[in-house]
């Protein structure tokens, strides 16, 4: 009977005793910088050369953090922040500046921030930036086997921007292609075609495309054709009417959508003896 007695006390005082004793303990400092939503936006308009946003944050933790470096994962984005040190609880402010330059599409950057925090050493912070297609060329590249038969290839571009836009001349880098264009939609779709006068060697060329656009960058679009090896696979399977894979010039590239970094541009118009 004693022994069941002892057994219910514990079973009823036990939790309680436990309970007690946690909170009695000291809990352990912890800072969490947080920023006020899982990333940061940045919607610049076409126009736009550079596009800046102030994003807001919170030092989550109970005791105070102190920034000891900013780090970017491109040259095109800057930040700076309202201040060194951030209290516990406190909320602070940063600026950010993304340069547009030939970006188009959807651009995911980061900005490491060093802390003084040995449990939270790095603290990330994630921009998007949405950049309007205005012009918008494909495929990327056209281009034929080396000894295929050199027929024509269209490229289709599309005004894609607000603003409708015309083709005002086009000019090559290689003299090794003739080419036309013609208007399919007034201000909003063209069929550019390029033939080779031979395939007999490997060639990479660009096509200036000139257009009335109100936007500087966009008054130059570039347009990729090329002759190119077969891979060694495919080099006994016959090239009539094969139809050459998909090359990247350069990976994230797309001619006719400013879609790439300037100096991977700059790599692909030497190339291609601009």
């Amino acid at each position: 009977m004693a022994d069941v007695i002892v057994y219910a006390l514990m079973k009823t005082l036990f939790p309680a005793l436990a309970l007690g004793l946690c909170l009695s303990l000291p809990l352990a400092a912890s800072a969490t910088m947080r920023l006020d939503g899982d990333h940061v936006d940045l919607k610049p308009k076409p126009e736009d050369e550079v596009a800046k946003v102030t994003f807001t944050f919170k030092n989550d933790g109970d005791k105070p953090v102190r920034i000891l470096n900013l780090e970017s994962a491109c040259s095109c984005l800057s930040a700076t922040l309202d201040r060194a040190t951030y209290e516990a609880g406190s909320t602070g402010s940063g600026k950010a500046e993304f340069k547009v330059s030939t970006f188009v599409g959807k651009q995911e950057k980061t900005i490491t921030i060093t802390t003084d925090d040995p449990k939270q050493p790095e603290w990330i912070v994630t921009f998007v930036m949405d950049v309007p297609a205005v012009v918008d060329i494909e495929p990327s590249m056209i281009q034929w086997w080396v000894g295929e038969k050199p027929k024509p290839k269209d490229l289709t571009v599309k005004m894609v921007g607000a603003d409708p836009m015309t083709i005002q001349k086009i000019t090559s880098t290689r003299e090794n292609v003739t080419f036309s264009f013609k208007e399919v939609k007034p201000g909003r779709e063209y069929t550019v075609t390029v033939t080779p006068k031979t395939t007999a060697e490997v060639m990479i060329g660009m096509l200036k495309l000139e257009t009335d656009s109100k936007i500087p960058k966009y008054q130059h679009q570039p347009a990729f054709f090329g002759v190119v090896n077969q891979p060694k696979s495919r080099a006994n399977e016959p090239t009539a009417g094969a139809k050459p894979a998909e090359v990247k010039v350069v990976e994230g590239l797309k001619p006719g959508t400013a879609g790439a970094a300037p100096p991977p541009v700059e790599q692909v118009k030497k190339a291609a003896g601009k």
